[in-house]
């Protein structure tokens, strides 16, 4: 579980969090949404522990981050994956080097040890034979879930994934969405997914976190958003006519 309280940060004179309080589940997909400039992405690099905050607190299963010492905090790091909005992989590493990348860096396994563990993950994201393959050689679907099978390697307690459909085909959209869904599922992992993909929020969205403006404007479920009357969700959610009508159909249904 990560919770958060009353989390503010600034940029200079610009305060771009004004006192973000939420909580995040283990073993659900959280996923932050909202328009650009909302200050998501600041949220999340807080959570990532990339960004320091001038107040507030970030716990993970009870622990205070900015109260953790050092080594703690390294800890703490070794425990969290991440998927980049551009999959991040390294152009002149093969697949299997990149998903390894973690395991060198916060483990002390042997090769083999290592080498047993990228065949699992690879496996577990239908990659089985890729890798020899440079990033190059990879579709963007390819990549993200390449980018998925290194955020996991490390058996991590948090899954934290950017804009994790960025580019990507609707079908191909709805396989790493669903990817992400049975990771967290599987692994019991506390997962937190910036996303402006209202797919995504319908599909796998069991909690939902909407920021405007710095504030937390609004947190429900895939099927409470139908419901709401926050004037500035409605706006955002069913800005095009399919969700308006998927709204309606829905309500419908429900009354």
């Amino acid at each position: 579980m990560i919770e958060v309280k009353d989390l503010k940060k600034s940029f200079g004179d610009t305060q771009i969090l004004k006192g973000i309080t939420t909580t995040f589940n283990k073993g659900k997909t959280n996923l932050v949404i909202g328009q650009s400039g909302s200050g998501k992405t600041v949220f999340l690099k807080c959570l990532l522990g990339l960004f320091e905050y001038e107040s507030g607190s970030i716990s993970y299963e009870g622990k205070n981050f900015s109260k953790l010492s050092r080594t703690e905090k390294t800890n703490l790091r070794s425990e969290m994956g991440m998927v980049f909005q551009g999959s991040a992989l390294f152009d002149s590493m093969t697949i299997a080097e990149n998903v390894m990348f973690p395991l060198r860096m916060f483990t002390k396994q042997s090769k083999s040890e290592m080498e047993d563990r990228v065949d699992e993950v690879l496996k577990r994201v239908n990659l089985a034979d890729a890798h020899k393959k440079m990033p190059s050689e990879a579709s963007g679907g390819m990549q993200k879930r390449v980018a998925i099978a290194r955020a996991i390697v490390n058996r991590p307690k948090y899954l934290f994934c950017d804009e994790p459909n960025s580019g990507l085909d609707p079908k191909t959209a709805i396989v790493i969405d669903n990817l992400i869904q049975e990771i967290t599922d599987e692994f019991d992992i506390t997962t937190v997914v910036n996303t402006h993909d209202m797919n995504s929020v319908m599909e796998i969205g069991e909690k939902i976190v909407f920021l405007k403006n710095g504030l937390l404007e609004w947190e429900g479920s895939s099927e409470t958003i139908f419901r709401t009357e926050n004037e500035a969700v409605t706006n955002f959610v069913y800005s095009s006519e399919l969700f308006r009508k998927v709204r309606k159909m829905y309500l419908e249904e429900s009354s």
